[in-house]
């Protein structure tokens, strides 16, 4: 459902992604990790076809997103790590303009708003002026945006970035509801997060894939994910050097 091919970027001499292989198959949950810096939300953008590829290629449900991200995009939702919100506008008038900008009945429209509302909390908030809501509010309204269409597929870049602790355990309560049906790509660098939701792990540094395999094996390494993280983001550094 997710394919990365080779992909890379470079600004000049700069590369923010260099030949970045892997697959998520249908129903995975898959932690996309790494230090600040390491390209993960460049990835991410190439996979949505948000920016275009140096080189290799990027598929969401068999779609190249390079030449056919309009029928992609039909089975994507995309949280990028600031969400584009329109703070003079509500949830209620913000999911019905998105609804609108997808060709969405008026029927299915109201239907998949409700749900998408339930779903990520936000009726207590429903017709409140974006501007004012927390954080947590806005994290939630972004995730409601990207499930609106019901895609098959969620990227999602940093969904807990700046939580409190009782919001991260709600994102995460979702994470795990979602990840029964969709397929789910979740960046972060918190190490927590990536043993509470996921299986497995694709780690990324300096704009290299340095792993891709089960949780459980980084976790079982001396000194635990802490200790397998370090490891490999300074042999990669190391390398390079």
């Amino acid at each position: 459902m997710i394919e990365a091919v080779g992909l890379s970027k470079f600004y000049g001499p700069f590369a923010a992604a260099r030949d970045v292989t892997f697959s998520v198959s249908e129903g995975e949950l898959v932690a996309f990790l790494g230090p600040n810096g390491a390209g993960k939300s460049t990835t991410m953008k190439l996979l949505t076809g948000y920016i275009a590829a140096s080189e290799g290629l990027a598929r969401i449900a068999g779609f190249d997103m390079a030449k056919q991200r309009l029928q992609g995009s039909v089975h994507l939702g995309y949280l990028p790590e600031n969400g584009p919100l329109y703070p003079d506008m509500t949830p209620n008038s913000q999911l019905e303009f998105f609804a609108d900008a997808r060709g969405m009945s008026k029927a299915d429209r109201r239907a998949r708003i409700e749900a998408v509302v339930e779903l990520c909390m936000l009726g207590s908030v429903y017709n409140k002026p974006i501007s004012k809501l927390s954080k947590g509010y806005r994290q939630r309204l972004g995730m409601a945006q990207a499930l609106l269409h019901e895609p098959d597929v969620l990227i999602l870049d940093e969904p807990t970035a700046g939580l409190d602790p009782n919001q991260i355990r709600e994102v995460r309560r979702t994470m795990r509801r979602l990840g029964e049906k969709k397929t789910i790509l979740l960046s972060t660098h918190i190490l927590q997060e990536v043993e509470a939701m996921a299986s497995r792990v694709v780690l990324i540094n300096e704009g290299r894939l340095v792993y891709d395999g089960p949780v459980a094996d980084l976790a079982n390494e001396p000194g635990g994910m802490d200790g397998a993280f370090k490891r490999l983001t300074s042999a990669t550094a190391a390398a390079a050097a």
